[in-house]
């Protein structure tokens, strides 16, 4: 197995990343939608629409590339466990088990949405929009530069 990850290593790196791109993607955009799901009326055309884009940026996007990121993330690890020996990933888990965890409230959010329970503004929607950038930013920083 392990030199079957060796020799297609490239191969799986690549279609990490990708995976990476769109999970960011979607918990870039899915918050964004919540801003306008809080300022919508309970039960509007807007409301219903906004409830048909969410589950489907989640369920067929946000859910699918967080999969294939762990899937092709642990087989780069699989393929070269020295890599555990670096403390850049060791911050780099860390950055994306808080991800996971946001994905999470994510999902738990677009569920009160879909019961007309939510109980958040939409400020407080603009602002947890940015713990995905954050988080990302620090992730490439760790892969790219790797400081430690």
């Amino acid at each position: 197995m392990t030199s079957f990850l060796l020799q297609h290593y490239d191969w799986i790196k690549a279609f990490h990343v990708i995976a990476v791109i769109s999970w960011i993607a979607g918990m870039l955009y899915l918050p964004r939608l919540y801003v306008y799901h809080a300022n919508a009326d309970r039960g509007s055309e807007l409301s219903e629409t906004l409830k048909i884009m969410e589950r489907k940026l989640l369920r067929l996007i946000i859910n699918p590339a967080m999969i294939v990121t762990w899937i092709f993330g642990l087989s780069l690890i699989a393929a070269n466990p020295t890599m555990l020996n670096g403390g850049w990933l060791h911050v780099k888990l860390t950055c994306v088990i808080l991800l996971q965890i946001f994905h999470a409230f994510l999902s738990r959010w677009r569920k009160a949405f879909l019961r007309d329970e939510n109980t958040h503004t939409s400020g407080f929607f603009r602002k947890v929009n940015e713990i995905p950038a954050v988080l990302m930013v620090v992730i490439v920083i760790m892969v790219i530069v790797k400081p430690f």
